[in-house]
């Protein structure tokens, strides 16, 4: 048992010390452009703010084409109105029933 100890402490103090010395980091490459094809300006949606009456509009274009719309009430919450098949049947959605809702249960504490 007495010359188990030291063995293990030998070992023990061979992987700290191999864990403290830095490893040797070489500076990362710059990224590449991007190909020519991808940066196409109509694939980006246009945004235009209106007032209508005291409701502040935001227009969300997308190939001059008009797919979804923000209201801002001046007193209450925002909600969108989208055309989801492009057939001018408008729904709205409200801003925080915006799809997908992910649970945030807590599991555990530590």
């Amino acid at each position: 048992m007495r010359r188990l100890l030291p063995l293990l402490f030998a070992i023990l103090a061979l992987n700290v010390a191999a864990q403290t010395r830095p490893p040797k980091l070489e500076p990362i490459p710059e990224p590449p452009p991007p190909p020519p094809g991808l940066q196409n300006e109509a694939l980006e949606p246009q945004v235009t703010i209106v007032k209508r009456g005291e409701d502040k509009v935001e227009e969300f274009r997308l190939a001059g084409k008009l797919y979804m719309q923000k209201v801002t009430p001046p007193h209450g919450v925002s909600y969108y109105l989208v055309d989801h098949g492009g057939d001018g049947q408008w729904v709205r959605q409200d801003s925080k029933d915006a799809g997908l809702r992910v649970p945030m249960w807590v599991i555990g504490t530590f």
